[in-house]
């Protein structure tokens, strides 16, 4: 496992450099960049080439392409992400700020998701083909179907049109700060999100589930004595969570850049929306570095659960 291990790192340090190089060269392909996307925004009719020009080489982007590349490598290889272009805050200082409400947002998310999928998912491959099979399985159609943003517009219109609970937030607290602020902020984002992650898990949880109870080693438990829940928990569930386990591995992976869209309207100050806003306004350190950052947390994560199987099943040999 060690020698498995070993070589994954390697593989993996080879695709963060192959992400870094591609994304640098992806925001350099878009039209414009920070200086002259910050003067447009302005509106200004005196502004001459001449400004433009000394803004570029302020911010280094007068250099050629090559000369950026090799310079932005140094710098990633150093652990320096650079300062993003509008605020002159480094990336880690940027990160910082915006992690918190991410992951406090995408914890909820996968609370959420989580505890409804897993025990629907086993009533839905123990009733199969019953009355409430059918009906947890039509709604996890639903939650496949339904993009989140739809999902959280359809909460708010049912939330303001029928006054269901009062929002009195005037900040933007973390949950450690004001748990009952921070909960009422991110009640409608974190249901539209797990309800919108529920269904895929919950569909593989119920065919592996299915599949496992069929086995002999079932029947054995079953033909023992030994009751149904006690059968279920711990004889077929170890074996049918195992690819629940990846699932869940690349959902919390995904945490820091999955919330886009629900950040985005929520007006939530995460990486996700942070992540937005820097290619809209080409701010290249910064969309450089989350990019790379998320990158190296699903990769990693990825082969965390990798070996994780290995512990959890004998059968697994990695090699």
């Amino acid at each position: 496992m060690a020698q498995y291990a070993i070589r994954r790192v390697v593989l993996n340090f080879f695709v963060l450099w192959l992400v870094a190089t591609l994304v640098f060269l992806a925001i350099r392909v878009l039209p414009g960049n920070y200086a002259t996307q910050q003067f447009a925004g302005l509106n200004l009719g005196g502004v001459t080439p001449e400004a433009i020009a000394q803004a570029e080489r302020t911010l280094g982007l007068d250099k050629s392409i090559p000369e950026q590349y090799v310079e932005f490598m140094t710098d990633t290889i150093t652990l320096d992400l650079g300062e993003s272009f509008r605020t002159k805050q480094s990336v880690w200082s940027e990160l910082g700020d915006a992690l918190p409400y991410s992951l406090e947002l995408g914890m909820l998310v996968v609370l959420v998701g989580f505890s409804v999928a897993i025990p629907v998912g086993v009533i839905s491959a123990v009733k199969q083909d019953r009355l409430p099979d059918y009906a947890l399985r039509g709604l996890a159609i639903t939650a496949l179907a339904a993009p989140v943003f739809w999902t959280a517009s359809i909460a708010v219109i049912f939330v303001l049109k029928w006054d269901l609970f009062k929002i009195d937030v005037a900040n933007q607290p973390h949950l450690w700060e004001d748990p009952k602020g921070a909960i009422q902020w991110y009640l409608i984002p974190m249901f539209a999100g797990g309800f919108a992650s529920t269904a895929s898990t919950m569909r593989l949880l119920r065919s592996e589930l299915l599949e496992v109870l069929r086995q002999d080693y079932v029947r054995t438990a079953r033909a023992k004595g030994l009751a149904e829940r006690t059968v279920i928990i711990r004889h077929a569930m170890r074996n049918a969570f195992l690819p629940v386990l990846t699932v869940m591995g690349l959902t919390f992976a995904t945490l820091i850049s999955s919330q886009i869209v629900l950040e985005s309207m929520f007006n939530i100050p995460g990486v996700g929306r942070m992540l937005f806003q820097s290619i809209f306004i080409r701010d290249y350190p910064l969309f450089q570095g989350l990019v790379i950052i998320t990158t190296f947390v699903i990769v990693f994560t990825n082969l965390a659960v990798d070996l994780l199987y290995g512990f959890m099943d004998p059968r697994v040999r990695l090699s």
